[in-house]
């Protein structure tokens, strides 16, 4: 059973830095890539950054130059680096991992959550 465990999250006032890890735990095959989402109150769910597994990145245009993904695949870990805070990024966030199989689609794992708050 694969399991996505996240850490790094709190309580942070604007301007400050947090970096989110997520280690993948057993077994999981043909990885395509590994990113964040975040969901806020009232908000829906929206991508925040990607890696692919050929090591391209995107991300969501409100952060960037502030945030950086990147990943430890002798460690299974992603992270998300997170420079000037700002409140606008509270949310809680999630890691994702969406592998292509051969024998299969698309399937997306998700981490538990962890909360980011951003207030002064």
């Amino acid at each position: 059973q694969v399991q996505l465990v996240e850490s790094g999250g709190g309580l942070v006032q604007p301007g400050e830095s947090l970096r989110l890890s997520c280690a993948a735990s057993g077994s999981i095959f043909s990885i395509y890539s590994m990113g964040w989402y975040r969901q806020a109150p009232g908000k829906q769910r929206e991508l925040v950054a990607i890696i692919l597994s050929g090591g391209t990145t995107d991300y969501v245009d409100s952060v960037k130059g502030r945030f950086t993904i990147s990943r430890d695949n002798a460690k299974n870990t992603v992270y998300l680096q997170m420079n000037s805070l700002k409140p606008e990024d509270t949310a809680v966030y999630h890691c994702n991992v969406k592998t292509k199989p051969a024998w299969s689609g698309l399937y997306d794992y998700w981490g538990q959550g962890t909360q980011v708050t951003v207030s002064s």
